[in-house]
């Protein structure tokens, strides 16, 4: 059974409404547990939100490994990322760490927009800013979204092994980046245009930002193991935390992404590991980085075509109110990975 906000994306349990957002169908089935299905009851307009995020959070992924060997690929099925969220390797932590990130974000902005019923714009920052500005507008509800997210997200991680410790250090790392990169807004005021004054709120990062900040935490991960701060004879409670498996590197921070097992080199199909493999993949034969023919196809080589496209092109606007475009047709040269 997959873990956590993962468990919503089965394709089985969703449908796609007319501004093509998936919802899901029943929340009352067994991909949500007990308590997810709580928290979506007692938040009238969550359920979309929660979708939402989720499909924002499976396109970032996508487009952030575009060009690697793993490129975030989805299938239809109850495991929509496969067998990898299984495992306890990187590209495990940016799939918890970019979903969880997802619910959060979404959750936080439709808040503001008002459509969840038991939550609004966050207008606890109120009164003096500084000397020309002060606080005021709709903040996005950054904490409503991270309350929520933990809340929700996290309610189908049971256990205390390293797993557990690693998908929740995941999770909250998605939340914390979204809280992180939240940025000050402001609107002018005075006379003629003038910026005498100036009312400011905060304002969520795009999802993009989101996206190649934890790109970035994946390149820098830090590999894990399982520790333990001793126990509490009393309540008989063991403290248990993640330690750097290397003893001379720093533990890892709450903004950090932690993984415990070394990934696939996913080169070749693997049913066991879940793999699809990079052939039939499209390569860049001039290029010496990732998205190169050489390191894309592991070494394999790769095939050459051509193909013709044909663009609409040298678009001109004709006052009011057309359009007309010529339609150019250009030779693509395309280089698979054998």
């Amino acid at each position: 059974r997959l873990r956590g906000i993962i468990n919503v994306a089965s394709s089985t349990n969703l449908l796609t409404d007319s501004k093509n957002v998936q919802l899901v169908l029943d929340p009352s089935l067994q991909l949500l547990s007990r308590k997810q299905r709580k928290l979506i009851r007692q938040n009238p307009g969550i359920l979309h939100s929660v979708s939402s995020g989720l499909q924002t959070a499976i396109k970032e992924c996508k487009w952030q490994f575009r060009n690697r060997r793993w490129n975030c690929p989805t299938s239809q099925g109850p495991n929509i990322f496969g067998k990898i969220v299984n495992r306890g390797c990187r590209e495990t932590a940016f799939i918890f760490a970019i979903t969880s990130a997802g619910v959060t974000h979404s959750v936080a902005r439709s808040c503001s927009e008002g459509s969840i019923e038991s939550c609004t714009c966050d207008y606890r920052r109120r009164g003096p800013g500084g000397p020309d500005w002060h606080w005021g507008g709709c903040s996005d509800n950054i904490d409503f979204g991270r309350l929520f997210g933990r809340e929700f997200v996290d309610s189908s991680e049971k256990g205390r092994d390293l797993r557990f410790l690693m998908n929740l250090h995941n999770n909250e790392a998605g939340r914390m980046t979204v809280f992180s990169e939240m940025r000050q807004e402001c609107k002018c005021h005075g006379m003629s245009g003038s910026c005498t004054v100036r009312t400011c709120w905060m304002r969520l990062p795009t999802f993009r930002a989101v996206g190649d900040v934890l790109k970035d935490r994946f390149d820098g991960a830090s590999r894990v193991i399982y520790g333990n701060k001793g126990s509490n004879r009393a309540s008989r409670v063991e403290l248990h935390h993640l330690e750097p498996e290397n003893p001379a590197h720093k533990p890892p921070s709450p903004h950090d992404l932690v993984y415990f097992e070394k990934s696939p080199n996913f080169c070749t199909y693997s049913g066991k590991m879940g793999t699809a493999g990079t052939a039939g993949r499209f390569c860049n034969s001039s290029s010496p980085g990732l998205d190169g023919c050489e390191l894309l196809c592991c070494g394999r080589g790769y095939r050459t075509r051509t193909q013709r496209v044909t663009e609409r092109c040298n678009c001109t606007f004709h006052w009011c109110c057309h359009v007309s475009c010529l339609n150019c047709t250009n030779t693509q040269v395309l280089h698979e990975c054998l």
